[in-house]
């Protein structure tokens, strides 16, 4: 693995650090770099992601929190 510093505008970065957390950052930004600089089979990928049981439970809890976050906002 290797350290990266980027440099994003302040409103950037207060967004990722307010909707993402401050521990998730690296992770959701190269999930997004990664389908674009990395050749898989993106099917495969898919497969195997679903296959690992505790990423989907994961996943689960973090979209139900997602639920939840937009249930509790005022219209």
């Amino acid at each position: 693995m290797k350290k990266l510093t980027i440099t994003v505008e302040d409103e950037i970065y207060e967004g990722l650090y307010r909707r993402i957390g401050p521990r998730r950052i690296s992770r959701f930004l190269e999930s997004l770099a990664r389908p674009h600089v990395i050749d898989e089979d993106l099917e495969a990928a898919y497969q195997e992601m679903a296959a690992d049981e505790i990423r989907e439970a994961d996943a689960e809890e973090w979209s139900q929190s997602l639920l939840s976050d937009v249930a509790d906002e005022p219209r």
